[in-house]
């Protein structure tokens, strides 16, 4: 007797496919039979996101650029596919009606309208854009639970927190103990840092990772992103958010809850685990990929960050402190002053320099909207380029 396949398919767009998450969840729909990929969007790599529409056939592709757009669609005219651009593209793409997951992997603020819109549209976030926590979280938290939708992290560490929360109620937490790898300059001076170049920056110990966010995490700033990150997921207060060096990076993070017990993620580091969970919560799926072995490991150590040397952690939480519209001046002065670093405009040092002088240059709007949100952003790259 033949047995009809009644596995449903879950169907998932992806914002910022060609980028290393973007590309990491296209190997998991490779081997999960079960995903179905109805729209995807690229910053402007049309050669690869070319590929990948001939590969997963979604209906729906978009780039930013009308130029770029316009050259996908010649390119795919053999193929049943919808072409979009700019920010009307990916809104279009973040609400799709079959759409069930949106997987917010793009780089920066433009992704926080487009998860809104998703959010409204009734649609579960697979979310791996900083920014829409960092700078409206205020708005976004509050939407999703108004929504009925899940936030679910994709950071290899907020998801190491959410799986130890599991089962466990949100009010017991005591503490999060938030890892950090210390990125490829731990243990430096700051002597040692001011002669940093590029391609020292580059080369993270444990993770393979996109440009910008490897800068941020040798800074530490990735860090403070995070802890902002993991105030909003989580509902906790900034003081009970504690960083940990763990250069092993096999610990993800923890939670430690009010009768002492820490409940912890462990795994080798491989961002598709956490793609993954996101994607079938709460089930957990068979996964390929190298396993930790405890003997061959064989000690896992733990170090507080020096606030002194890598200042950018401090800067953060006191712009978690402030709140209002600090964070995102934080944010947007780090992007512009990553961008500035790896064209080789500033020296490493005077990324969080510039980090510190637009946050003490900005007027703080208590609640922002999402046009002061943008508006802040602005000042800051505006403030940056005119120094």
């Amino acid at each position: 007797m033949i047995m009809a396949n009644t596995e449903r398919i879950k169907k998932i767009a992806i914002l910022g496919s060609t980028g290393s998450i973007g590309t990491q969840t296209l190997e998991i729909v490779r081997a999960n039979p079960d995903l179905q990929v109805l729209a995807l969007s690229a910053g402007g790599n049309v050669d690869l996101l070319e590929k990948q529409i001939r590969e997963f056939k979604p209906v729906l592709a978009g780039v930013w650029s009308e130029e770029g757009a316009a050259d996908l669609r010649s390119r795919v005219a053999d193929l049943p596919v919808k072409i979009v651009s700019g920010m009307d593209g990916l809104l279009e793409i973040a609400t799709l009606d079959a759409v069930e997951v949106l997987v917010t992997a793009i780089v920066g603020m433009i992704g926080i309208r487009p998860t809104i819109a998703a959010i409204e549209a009734g649609k579960d976030i697979a979310l791996a854009n900083k920014e829409t926590l960092v700078c409206a979280g205020h708005i976004i938290m509050p939407l999703a639970e108004k929504c009925g939708v899940s936030i679910l992290p994709v950071d290899s560490e907020h998801s190491a927190i959410f799986q130890s929360l599991n089962g466990e109620p949100a009010d017991k937490i005591e503490k999060i103990l938030l890892t950090a790898s210390g990125g490829p300059f731990r243990g430096k001076t700051r002597e040692e840092l001011a002669g940093m170049q590029v391609e020292d920056a580059l080369k993270h110990p444990n993770w393979s990772m996109g440009r910008k966010i490897t800068i941020d995490s040798s800074t530490l700033v990735n860090k403070g992103l995070e802890v902002m990150e993991a105030k909003w997921l989580f509902g906790v207060d900034l003081d009970r958010i504690e960083v940990v060096v763990h250069p092993q990076s096999i610990i993800h993070s923890a939670v430690q809850f009010v009768d002492g017990a820490i409940m912890a993620q462990l795994g080798a580091p491989d961002m598709k685990l956490p793609i993954q969970y996101a994607l079938y919560y709460p089930d957990r799926r068979p996964m390929d990929g190298k396993r930790v072995n405890f003997f061959e490991l064989g000690q896992m150590t733990f170090e507080k960050p020096n606030t002194e040397v890598f200042t950018g952690l401090a800067l953060a939480y006191e712009a978690a402190k402030t709140g209002g519209s600090l964070p995102t001046v934080y944010n947007a002065a780090n992007e512009k002053a990553v961008e500035l670093f790896l064209n080789k405009k500033i020296s490493y040092l005077q990324i969080t320099e510039l980090i510190e002088a637009c946050m003490k240059a900005h007027r703080v709007i208590e609640n922002p909207s999402v046009e002061e949100i943008l508006t802040s952003e602005k000042e800051a790259y505006d403030y940056i380029l005119s120094r």
